[in-house]
């Protein structure tokens, strides 16, 4: 059994109210066990966020606007409107 730590954190009005709702609607089993979640799954994108950062480190660095270009239209990915690369 994973062990547990009791922490206090103040959350903005709306936030706590969001957390308080997943739980009425069965999406979390306390507000505790919904933070939790959040906070494994930020963990997650941070860990990610920073092997990608190795990884293109290692491989040369970030794609150059061509590379992008080749990469989209090799996935079938299309340009959004207003967005500049």
């Amino acid at each position: 059994m994973t062990s547990t730590v009791k922490i206090a954190i103040s959350l903005p009005a709306p936030l706590a109210e969001r957390a308080r709702r997943a739980v009425r609607k069965g999406q979390a089993a306390s507000v505790s066990a919904y933070v939790a979640s959040a906070l494994e799954e930020k963990t997650k994108l941070a860990e990610l966020s920073t092997l990608l950062a190795e990884m293109l480190e290692e491989s040369g660095g970030p794609l150059t606007a061509r590379e992008r270009r080749v990469a989209d239209r090799a996935l079938g990915v299309a340009k959004k409107p207003g967005r500049q690369r």
